[in-house]
């Protein structure tokens, strides 16, 4: 399967965080004074507080903005890092890519003194929710299947915590899995695609088939009117959760 090494050449092009799923994030976090990013991709979401990001893949790394906060290659289930590290430690939409989450979780409540925030998924819901996996791409909903970690065992894993809905607004500028929900024609386009780790992972070849369907339900006007509701709706809630819990 292919890694950030490859997925994640043109990331920034279409990943620019979402000024108010930061502000969610950025609340989650309360009065840290210094957080550390795990999981941390090209620095999306990261406050000023931050201190360090880590991060397995270089090619990520190298898309950090100017003025980020220092980066190590490392991963989530051995950080180079000393007890209590920071006042908390953030991982963003990346538990679902770890080898051992056990380890993985572990690792965040040792290095965090207060507070450990995840952004995640609840699986079931969002197979249920989002039109796109639901009814056009189940093959890439087979892959989260196999990865994604229900938020309940997250937060048996963390000591327990508390649950909170991220609901995506219609022009979100975060162009991950769901954030195109009004935006159907996105999805058609191959660089949208390259940025959404199910679809990207699953490979165009898989998907043919649903895209060719979308496709088609779009020009002939079908998608509008079967989903005309959600042209109304100015946020959705498919099932994006934030945890925090505090130790």
């Amino acid at each position: 399967m292919a890694t950030y090494d490859t997925l994640g050449v043109r990331y920034t092009r279409t990943r620019q965080p979402d000024p108010r799923i930061a502000a969610q994030i950025h609340a989650a976090l309360a009065d840290a004074t210094t957080v550390i990013n795990v999981g941390a991709g090209a620095g999306s979401y990261e406050p000023p507080r931050t201190v360090l990001a880590v991060e397995p893949s270089k090619v990520m790394i190298a898309q950090r903005p100017p003025g980020a906060a220092p980066a190590v290659q490392a991963v989530a289930e051995r950080l180079p890092l000393p007890d209590n590290a920071a006042d908390a430690v953030m991982a963003l939409l990346t538990v679902h890519h770890w080898t051992d989450l056990a380890a993985g979780i572990s690792e965040l409540r040792r290095v965090a003194r207060r507070r450990v925030v995840i952004l995640t998924w609840d699986q079931r819901f969002f197979r249920e929710r989002f039109w796109l996996v639901r009814d056009y791409l189940p093959e890439a909903a087979a892959l989260d299947d196999t990865r994604a970690i229900p938020p309940d065992q997250l937060i048996d894993l963390l000591g327990g915590g508390r649950q909170e809905p991220v609901c995506i607004p219609h022009d979100c500028t975060d162009g991950f899995g769901a954030a195109y929900w009004r935006r159907p024609h996105a999805y058609l386009d191959p660089q949208v695609r390259a940025g959404i780790s199910m679809l990207a992972q699953t490979g165009d070849g898989a998907l043919e088939t649903g895209l060719t369907r979308l496709a088609a339900d779009l020009t002939a006007g079908r998608w509008h009117i079967r989903h005309s509701e959600l042209l109304t709706l100015e946020t959705i809630d498919v099932g994006y959760r934030l945890l925090v819990t505090d130790h």
